[in-house]
């Protein structure tokens, strides 16, 4: 105990002393003067010192009391100090003294400061797990499609046991995945109404209505966060996908009416200021779904004119039928024509009328068939495009020799006139063109009989075997060669006997034949010595006079077969090859033909 508490209490029992020895002095001096009985004052005395010990007894025990009770306090600073460091996860606090001294009052105001610190920090460590907790339970319930108050945040019960550091950032963490996670959603919720958006403005409909039946919250209009529930994210898919569906459903339908409409446009050559009203639709045939992005491309409204116009068309189609037919038949039959080949019968063709009249047949497919048989005729013209080069190349040949032969049989082409130096070159190139038929002819037959092994059919020209009309020429050309030479060799035979003949029914009619220098003197003699020898026609037609008219006939015909031989002679002489006759030539032949016993 020190001093000063000693000093205090010594001088409290002087007072007591001084001031109770007062009071009893006063006391006894009451009592003598009453003349109080001493054992009245003995029972008095005692029951006054009873009355002090109970009040220094309650004294004490309030003491005591008092003292239990700072214990008390103490030791629940110190619990609740303890309780404070494990739940906010510290080990330890700087401003805590170490070791506790002094009274029990100084004891507890060393660490009512660090208590109250523990408490503070207690209390702002609560307000961060309630504001975590708070965004974690408000964006939970946007995941979860629950419209949550902002007061719930007020509801919140934080386990006050552990409010650690390492607890607060798990609840952080927990949190940042719920920002990523929300912001995902919230970015698949606005690349799913863009999209609903785009599809909308491209088919036509209205996307405030269509967003409005997944959600309301997802208008920008409604002012209210956006639901991001899966429910509304798994709406939106489906309505992206039926809107895509529908999408793609409308382009296929666009390009079955676009192909109808072109294939129309190209039956019946529809102008291209008609073509052009629905030339967008043209432009989507070649287009895939996911390249269609163009505003209203696919509204009902363009099905709707497209369709019409196809129906309309098709209308106009049939009424034009037969004319398309007839065009296509047309076409058909000038292929054919062009390269000989064979045309569709005619029976056949009056039954296709028959049927378009009856409305039996599809339009349609009839064009495709008579497109098909053209395209089939023009590969097959194609391919007999080489062969009937040569053909024609062989016909006009075999024109260019037929006019040589009647060339070579008309007596008069020799003579001067208009035009027979144009028939002589004419002629020469005619010889040049027919000497070139059999290599011709060769080529021809071969590449012929090639085409037709590779397409196990028969070459046809103007429905006749081609390889026919060559066989069928060449024993022509043979039988000709024949004949020609069994002519050249009668002409000869008979040319030497009429010469025979002539020649003695000559001296028969003249006499004996004089020699040149006696027929030089008789025929001046006869002329008076002064005229010239008779001309041949003069002198035949004496001869046939005296001959008679049994005679006549033998000499016509004998003239004749001369003539003969000496064509057929010049005939063979100009068909020499590398022989190329001149006007000289022609005239020598011409001279030739009058020698003989006919010469004057």
């Amino acid at each position: 105990m020190s001093s000063f508490q000693t000093s205090i209490g010594t001088r409290s029992s002087t007072m007591i002393e001084t001031s109770c020895g007062y009071l009893l002095q006063e006391l006894q001096m009451i009592w003598n003067e009453v003349g109080e009985d001493q054992f009245e004052r003995e029972k008095v005395l005692l029951d006054l010192e009873q009355e002090c010990v109970e009040v220094y007894r309650r004294k004490v025990d309030a003491a005591n009391t008092s003292r239990a009770r700072l214990h008390q306090e103490l030791a629940e600073a110190e619990a609740e100090f303890t309780h404070l460091l494990l739940s906010l996860g510290e080990r330890s606090f700087p401003g805590r003294p170490d070791r506790l001294a002094g009274t029990l009052k100084e004891q507890l105001d060393s660490i009512t400061p660090a208590l109250q610190e523990m408490r503070s920090r207690k209390e702002e460590r609560m307000n961060q797990f309630r504001t975590v907790q708070g965004q974690i339970q408000k964006i939970s319930a946007e995941i979860a499609g629950k419209s949550e108050c902002s007061d719930s945040v007020l509801d919140l019960k934080v386990n006050d046991n552990d409010l650690s550091l390492k607890k607060l950032e798990e609840y952080q963490i927990e949190l940042q995945r719920l920002h990523n996670e929300k912001n995902e959603r919230l970015q698949k919720v606005e690349h799913y109404t863009d999209t609903v958006h785009k599809l909308s403005t491209i088919l036509g409909l209205d996307s405030t209505n269509i967003i409005g039946e997944v959600h309301p919250s997802l208008n920008d209009l409604c002012g209210i966060s956006k639901n991001i529930s899966n429910h509304v994210l798994v709406k939106l898919n489906s309505t992206v996908d039926s809107l895509e569906q529908e999408k793609q459903k409308r382009l296929e339908k666009l390009h079955l009416l676009g192909k109808e409409l072109t294939n129309l446009w190209n039956l019946m050559d529809t102008a291209y200021e008609d073509r052009r009203l629905f030339s967008h639709v043209i432009r989507l045939l070649s287009v895939s779904s996911a390249e269609v992005s163009d505003p209203g491309s696919l509204t009902q409204s363009i099905l709707l004119q497209t369709e019409a116009e196809v129906k309309r068309l098709d209308q106009l189609k049939a009424s034009k039928m037969k004319e398309l037919f007839f065009k296509k038949q047309n076409e058909l039959k000038e292929i054919c024509n062009r390269s000989h080949m064979e045309i569709p019968s005619r029976a056949e063709m009056n039954n296709i009328i028959n049927l378009i009249n009856s409305g039996e047949i599809d339009h349609a497919d009839l064009l495709v068939s008579m497109d098909e048989q053209i395209s089939k005729a023009k590969e097959e013209a194609s391919s007999r495009k080489a062969i009937m080069e040569k053909a024609e190349r062989w016909m006009l040949a075999r024109d260019e020799e037929r006019w040589l032969e009647e060339y070579s049989r008309d007596e008069n082409r020799y003579s001067v006139s208009r035009g027979a130096h144009r028939n002589l070159k004419r002629a020469e190139r005619a010889r040049i063109t027919v000497n070139k038929i059999p290599a011709l002819m060769d080529s021809l037959v071969e590449k012929t009989r090639i085409w037709e092994e590779e397409r196990n059919k028969v070459f046809l020209y103007d429905e006749v075997p081609l390889l026919a009309m060559l066989e069928e020429y060449n024993v022509f050309r043979q039988e000709r060669e024949e004949e020609k030479y069994r002519q050249r060799s009668l002409s000869s035979q008979e040319k030497k006997k009429l010469q025979t003949h002539v020649v003695v029914q000559l001296e028969n009619s003249f006499g004996p034949r004089p020699s040149t220098g006696s027929k030089r003197i008789s025929d001046r003699s006869l002329n008076g010595g002064f005229t010239s020898p008779m001309p041949l026609n003069r002198r035949i037609s004496l001869g046939i006079q005296q001959f008679g008219s049994n005679n006549i006939s033998s000499t016509t015909q004998g003239i004749s077969f001369i003539k003969e031989g000496k064509k057929v002679q010049r005939q063979k002489m100009f068909s020499r090859p590398g022989y190329a006759p001149n006007v000289r030539d022609e005239t020598a032949s011409v001279v030739s033909t009058f020698s003989g016993p006919f010469s004057p």
